[in-house]
């Protein structure tokens, strides 16, 4: 979930991450293997400037700078505003790629400073044949197999959200509280899959300051706050209802959807970034103190997607394999000294130094998981 300018910032007081400060080179070229396309993007608060407005169809990355005052993100949009691709906290000064595999058809480039709102929007075409990447069968089995674990997932998160719901509807706050971690485990493990439906995710998963002026908020945040703060969910009752229809509707497009295999690798990517500027600094669930569930389920979905990759990238990349499988060890063993019972630690109990060493533990695994996707769109 969008994570706003104090909790990026904080980021960066806890060491930041690796992967998130490696530059990269603005050039933009078109060579006929689609990773080599690099269009460079230049953001600031005003505006969004994309190098080009038309692609050949295939794997490109976007290589974006951030030369304004607030944290922004990056988007690629298709029709509905399907997200084919997106790069999120990207702090002043910075600068990140996106590696995006792109059919045919038209697109929306677009930044969003502030991480708010529809974001300054740029029309892009995509044309001529496009190859899938899943053509290769290797690929396509990564994929089949990632679904399956989404699938997994999502049939227990439509579970355990129901549990949920109910109990907030019963107005029974102690069963919600308990349930509350437990329902946002299968919703984290699988959020970059979420997180491509429009605006679902948020309705889902923003929090507070997430919301845009105007805007309902709802969803997970919504209910945490009258659980934890206000104390009373009497009135939630339609809350929970909402809650349960949205899950319900992403659930079905997340196992309906055709994933591409650089989405996963972005995924992988993506969680860890959650973990970096919401989970260690205690933004995300900054009513309950829950944020160490969330982070075991960001890791876990993580390495969910690595793994269905895993034959890929032992073909292509041996030493690559090697590294991620000694640091998703450590980060796991970082982590695992703050189990309590069946769960965690709520985020309150944990120490500056504990926070850093979980930080490092991220940076560690963040670096070498950035170069997943290159190397599926090789």
């Amino acid at each position: 979930m969008r994570t706003p300018i104090t909790a990026a910032l904080a980021v960066l007081a806890l060491g930041g991450l690796t992967g998130l400060t490696a530059c990269a080179s603005s050039e933009t070229s078109s060579g006929a293997d689609g990773a080599d396309k690099k269009i460079a993007v230049a953001a600031t608060d005003t505006e969004c400037e994309v190098a080009t407005a038309e692609l050949t169809a295939g794997t490109s990355t976007f290589t974006v700078t951030n030369n304004g005052s607030k944290v922004t993100e990056f988007y690629v949009y298709a029709a509905g505003d399907r997200v084919m691709g997106e790069v999120e906290n990207i702090v002043p000064g910075l600068t990140r790629d996106m590696v995006v595999e792109l059919p045919p058809g038209m697109y929306e480039a677009t930044c969003k400073p502030g991480m708010t709102g529809k974001g300054i929007r740029n029309p892009l075409k995509v044309s001529g044949e496009h190859k899938p990447l899943t053509d290769d069968a290797q690929l396509a089995e990564a994929v089949a197999g990632y679904k399956r674990y989404v699938k997994s997932q999502s049939d227990v998160l439509l579970v355990k959200t129901k549990e949920f719901a109910d109990a907030v509807k019963a107005g029974d706050i102690d069963k919600a509280k308990q349930l509350y971690p437990v329902a946002r485990t299968y919703w984290e493990r699988i959020e970059p899959v979420a997180e491509i439906f429009g605006d679902l995710d948020p309705a889902i998963d923003a929090r507070e300051n997430d919301v845009a002026e105007g805007e309902e908020w709802t969803g997970f945040h919504r209910i945490e706050k009258d659980l934890w703060v206000k104390k009373d969910i009497s009135g939630d009752g339609p809350l929970a209802d909402k809650l349960m229809a949205d899950v319900t509707t992403i659930v079905e497009k997340a196992n309906a959807t055709e994933l591409s295999p650089v989405q996963l690798a972005n995924g992988a990517k993506e969680l860890l970034d959650e973990v970096a500027t919401g989970k260690i600094t205690g933004e995300e669930d900054r009513y309950s103190h829950t944020d160490l569930w969330d982070f075991d389920a960001n890791l876990q979905g993580s390495k969910a997607a690595i793994q269905a990759l895993r034959p890929v990238l032992e073909e292509r990349a041996p030493d690559l394999v090697k590294t991620l499988d000694e640091k998703f060890a450590a980060a796991e063993q970082a982590l695992g000294r703050h189990r309590s019972g069946d769960g965690w630690q709520l985020h309150t109990e944990l120490s500056k130094d504990d926070l850093r060493l979980l930080s490092d533990a991220i940076n560690a695994l963040s670096e070498p998981i950035s170069k997943v996707a290159a190397v599926v769109a090789k």
